[in-house]
């Protein structure tokens, strides 16, 4: 047995087999000598879950029976490697893929530093991996969310790491002690802007965020700017409001809200015009509540 830290990966699946069975290969291809992967599977309606489990027998295995979200998925599946002894929790998207080594440097990036709550490595994209997708990233009040850093910047072979105020959800280390302790993502908010949501906490509770720039993971995310689908509009808007309104008080939320509804409106009128149907009926859906 080793003595390194005990790190548990989970991986969240979603109606997505061939990319979950990918991020798996990847962390089973990764050096770190005391890693265990969880599959969890949120309710796939497509059965992708129960023809991963048979692909991957050895892999342990939790169905949660419907789709909790993002927050609800990855919760059980913390909530379990917490229960197999983790001193780590891995999360990473099931459209992810780890670089070699990547697991050790931010278990060691852990180690070496004192009350980190949490660290990301750079995420690239998957089809261009010398651009950064996330390379750090701060909180925006302003905005009610996580602002990425160097997007779409080449690496420059950057060595050391650096604090941060937001940690992407899309691929995070934390300590164990960290849930036990802060808790996990937050179930209302479901999928997005969740991981703003935890960067606060943590860092209100004085753990100390970090990017570690010699890690990488590598995203099946297209470059450049894209709409995002009209879901992703509604949940987004909805959880930053959601947000502000939880840790922010009335006075503070006021440049919030005039960036808010100025940029909403702005958005509904450039799509009306566009004749996007879909995405207009999104902000006014994500306008509510």
């Amino acid at each position: 047995m080793s003595d390194r830290p005990k790190v548990v990966a989970v991986v969240l699946n979603w109606c997505g087999e061939e990319m979950a069975a990918a991020c798996i290969r990847s962390l089973q291809e990764d050096p770190y000598p005391n890693m265990e992967i969880l599959l969890v599977d949120n309710g796939s309606p497509d059965g992708s879950g129960d023809r991963l489990h048979a692909r991957l027998p050895d892999i342990p295995f939790l169905q949660t029976g419907e789709n909790l979200g993002y927050t609800g998925g990855n919760n059980r599946g913390i909530a379990r490697a917490l229960e197999r002894g983790a001193d780590y929790v891995l999360i990473l998207n099931h459209d992810t893929t780890v670089e070699a080594g990547a697991v050790g440097r931010l278990v060691a990036t852990c180690e070496e530093e004192e009350s980190v709550g949490g660290v990301c490595p750079s995420i690239v994209y998957f089809d261009a991996p010398e651009r950064i997708w996330y390379g750090g990233g701060d909180f925006s009040a302003l905005r009610g969310l996580g602002v990425h850093r160097r997007v779409g910047v080449a690496l420059n072979g950057r060595r050391a790491p650096e604090p941060v105020t937001f940690l992407s959800g899309c691929a995070l280390l934390c300590p164990a002690v960290v849930f036990r302790e802060v808790g996990t993502f937050a179930p209302e908010f479901f999928a997005y802007v969740e991981d703003a949501d935890l960067s606060l906490r943590l860092r209100r509770a004085g753990w100390k965020l970090l990017h570690e720039p010699r890690a990488r993971v590598r995203h099946r995310k297209p470059t450049g700017e894209h709409d995002p689908p009209p879901f992703a509009i509604v949940l987004r808007d909805r959880n930053r409001r959601r947000l502000m309104r939880t840790h922010y008080g009335r006075l503070s939320r006021i440049p919030f809200w005039g960036w808010y509804w100025t940029t909403r409106v702005g958005r509904l009128i450039q799509y009306a015009v566009r004749g996007d149907r879909e995405r207009v009926r999104a902000i006014l859906e994500g306008m509510k509540g």
